[in-house]
């Protein structure tokens, strides 16, 4: 064989050795990174438990709230519930996992857990920096003070000088900050970590307010001494969507979970509740078939069944159901729906297509 001959048939053989070592150089380059192991096929390791590991506040009411029975209750409980609903048809099958701020994206990034649902909000640097991927907002919120009834305090510039409960790792701490220094009023933070000593604190009268997101701050005064006794100032100083959230590194993870989100607005929009689901099994109508699973394939592009949203619906119920039994009117809370509402009612919920 001449030797140009022989060069030429040894040459795929040469790029067939390189391009393998390339290749082995690089896979082992992505799995030295421990946070992307832990979170790479998520989606098979929850499948694979036969459970869910949901990490939680556990002491928020109305959101995740553990009560005298050791139950867990709340509207982030029950997205826990609605994901294992369409996992393994048992929305009991999950693990609560109570989560302090400081704790709850490490516990997230590190594969602690395989979801947050957390009252977090949805911020630039989370969904970045922080590597998480935020499913769909459950919950439109908005920072707010509380304060005495009998203080005098009307609005934040009577706060002028006052001290401040504020619990640190959240979004809260700097919100305050800036909304302050817009308006040029000076202040004396009160900081902590743990949410019971920042409302513990604040009951004790050693701060003349304390801030949090609206919602956790009706929640918070629902379980104080004297809940009456306390007003929320009308101001609202923030944005803050709230939303469950996963670690990168899993894409049908997180649209397993995104989904599972979509389907509790969209099965209100239809008008599927958990009392009328199985009435809707024999709808002619073209959107019902494919929501329910009764047509077409849509939740196998996730591994799911088919089926999946009549799943959540059956065992968890709707949006509505969902904000009613945590949130609703028959709660301590009765907080209205507001920008909560369905689009179709002029509120900011709205699911995309299912086809």
């Amino acid at each position: 064989m001449g030797k140009t001959a022989l060069m030429l048939a040894i040459a795929p053989l040469i790029f067939t050795i390189t391009a393998c070592g390339g290749e082995s150089e690089q896979t082992a380059n992505t799995d030295s990174n421990p946070a992307t192991q832990a979170t790479q096929n998520r989606w098979n390791t929850v499948k694979n438990r036969g459970q869910l590991i949901c990490g939680v506040s556990g002491e928020v009411p109305g959101f995740s709230f553990v009560g005298s029975d050791g139950k867990y209750s709340g509207i982030d409980v029950d997205v826990c519930r609605a994901v294992a609903a369409a996992l393994f048809d048992n929305p009991d099958a999950v693990e609560f996992r109570n989560l302090n701020s400081k704790e709850r994206f490490t516990a997230l990034q590190t594969g602690e857990v395989d979801i947050l649902s957390r009252n977090t909000t949805w911020t630039l640097g989370r969904d970045t920096s922080q590597g998480m991927d935020f499913a769909p907002v459950i919950f439109y919120d908005g920072q707010a003070i509380m304060v005495r009834k009998n203080s005098g305090i009307k609005s934040l510039a009577d706060l002028k000088g006052k001290a401040i409960c504020v619990q640190t790792g959240t979004t809260t701490e700097q919100n305050l900050t800036d909304q302050m220094r817009k308006r040029g009023i000076t202040y004396k933070p009160v900081v902590f970590e743990d949410v019971n000593i920042t409302f513990a604190t604040y009951a004790e009268g050693r701060c003349d307010g304390i801030t949090a997101d609206r919602s956790a701050l009706v929640s918070r005064r629902s379980i104080l001494p004297k809940p009456d006794d306390n007003v929320i100032l009308n101001e609202v100083i923030s944005s803050e969507p709230l939303a469950p959230a996963v670690a990168k590194g899993d894409t049908r993870w997180g649209d397993t979970v995104k989904w599972v989100v979509y389907s509790l607005v969209k099965a209100e929009e239809l008008g599927i509740n958990s009392q009328n689901v199985g009435q809707f099994a024999t709808s002619n109508d073209p959107d019902i078939k494919r929501f329910l699973g009764t047509e077409g394939n849509l939740g196998e592009g996730m591994g799911l069944t088919k089926d999946f949203a009549a799943r959540i619906v059956k065992h968890v119920g709707n949006y509505a159901e969902i904000y009613d039994r945590n949130l609703g009117p028959k709660t301590k809370l009765n907080l209205p729906r507001e920008q909560n509402q369905l689009w179709t009612k002029g509120g900011l919920l709205y699911s995309p297509p299912f086809r």
